[in-house]
């Protein structure tokens, strides 16, 4: 049991913190958060023109502003939870199982209302900081993501996305072959929409007829790879029957 003299000790400690804590606040206007906006220090009416990197100083000291509006919060609301138990006579008591709290943790956290054993931040997280979830691939958290499936999955999504740039350049990669950034895309050469090569560029009407040539660079390298070997493209002749009879022969 705390004695009358401990509990006003007690009790002028918690007071004076307060007191500091609410001078701190209105002192900075709550660090400006209610006031001013980020671009205020630099000088901008928006930032939309700017890139995220050209403010990233402004942020993080906005950020910190607002963490330290919420801590100086909390520990406001904690004083006036221990001020309360102190007018109800319940100060110095455990919450969870209504045991005296030992005199040296009130001295070194007068706000606590529980002992040590059942404090509630006794538990240390394992948890990893959210920013590290940038550092992992967008895909590989899903059922199918790791699957030979033919739907359209999380993997499909990035290398859609990726194809318009990302901060990985060749110089990133082991490959030094790759000397294309289109070659940097994940699983760049994976067929989509065809099984075979040869069904990227060909297409016919819904009756099978018509055949006709759409040219890419998967049909640019099928000639080459015939020309290279002396052999005329029966493909590449489609729409010339002079050459098609040639191929007949």
């Amino acid at each position: 049991m705390l004695t009358p003299n401990e509990l006003s000790a007690f009790k002028s400690i918690l007071l004076h913190r307060k007191d500091e804590i609410q001078k701190e606040l209105e002192a900075t206007d709550y660090f400006q958060t209610k006031q001013s906006h980020v671009q205020d220090s630099v000088g901008e009416l928006s930032r939309y023109d700017n890139h995220p990197g050209d403010t990233g100083t402004e942020l993080y000291e906005r950020e910190k502003d607002i963490a330290l509006v919420e801590h100086y919060e909390k520990e406001l609301k904690d004083i006036t939870h221990a001020l309360e138990n102190i007018e109800k006579g319940a100060y110095g008591k455990c919450e969870t199982c209504d045991k005296d709290i030992s005199l040296e943790r009130l001295k070194a956290l007068p706000t606590a209302t529980h002992c040590v054993e059942h404090s509630p931040d006794q538990n240390v997280s394992h948890r990893r900081p959210v920013e590290e979830e940038v550092l992992i691939p967008a895909y590989g958290k899903f059922e199918y993501d790791e699957k030979d499936a033919t739907l359209y999955d999380a993997e499909d999504a990035w290398q859609d996305v990726s194809r318009f740039g990302s901060s990985e350049s060749p110089s990133d990669f082991f490959d030094q072959s790759i000397l294309d950034y289109n070659d940097i895309v994940v699983e760049e050469d994976e067929r989509i929409g065809y099984v075979e090569d040869i069904e990227s560029f060909v297409g016919t009407d819904i009756e099978g007829n018509n055949i006709q040539i759409y040219p890419n660079a998967v049909h640019q390298a099928y000639e080459e790879q015939l020309d290279s070997e002396g052999i005329v493209s029966a493909v590449g002749n489609i729409g010339h029957p002079e050459l098609e009879s040639f191929d007949d022969e």
